[in-house]
């Protein structure tokens, strides 16, 4: 399906189009999180990085909901932005040598995955209340404030301690 697909023919299509797109990343992330947990050296990280593999399990969970609520096959859509910054985020780490330095190319690897999400879900949110489906607005809402509370503890961390660290490294 190619960004203006003949599949997409409505406003409800799009949504559910999205809420696909945003599944298989929420998904991916996943997958991802646990090398992420690995890698990290920050014990402060290492936990906030514990903590969103529970809410975007969680996240998944609701996606979910979403998609029985309105009443439609619950499955992912291939997500080439996501695709995209993760395999950008494992280039730039491969790279990195020291753990200090390492823990700040996580949390800013983090925080783009954060914005895509919030972009994603901020979308979502407006579209279902278009489509008067303010139930699944609510629903999605939940994943959007801690989406958005992730990328705050992120940059708080970046911003209170592991850049500078990451600064006196090397």
């Amino acid at each position: 399906m190619g960004f203006f697909s003949k599949d997409i023919r409505t406003m409800d299509d799009l949504f559910v189009h999205t809420l696909r797109d945003v599944y298989y990343a929420e998904n991916r992330i996943v997958k991802a999180l646990p090398e992420m947990i690995e890698k990290a050296e920050d014990s402060q990280l290492k936990q906030a990085f514990k903590a969103h593999l529970g809410e975007t399990e969680n996240h998944i969970a609701r996606l979910q909901e979403v998609f029985r609520m309105h009443g439609v096959e619950v499955r992912g859509v291939d997500c080439p932005a996501i695709d995209g910054i993760i395999e950008e985020a494992d280039d730039v780490v491969g790279e990195v040598d020291d753990p200090k330095v390492m823990d700040a190319a996580l949390i800013a690897a983090a925080q783009a995955v954060e914005h895509y999400e919030i972009t994603r879900y901020g979308t979502l949110v407006a579209w279902a209340k278009q489509l008067g489906r303010h139930d699944c607005a609510r629903v999605l809402e939940k994943n959007l404030e801690e989406e958005k509370a992730t990328d705050a503890k992120l940059t708080a961390m970046a911003e209170g301690s592991v850049n500078m660290k990451a600064r006196a490294a090397g």
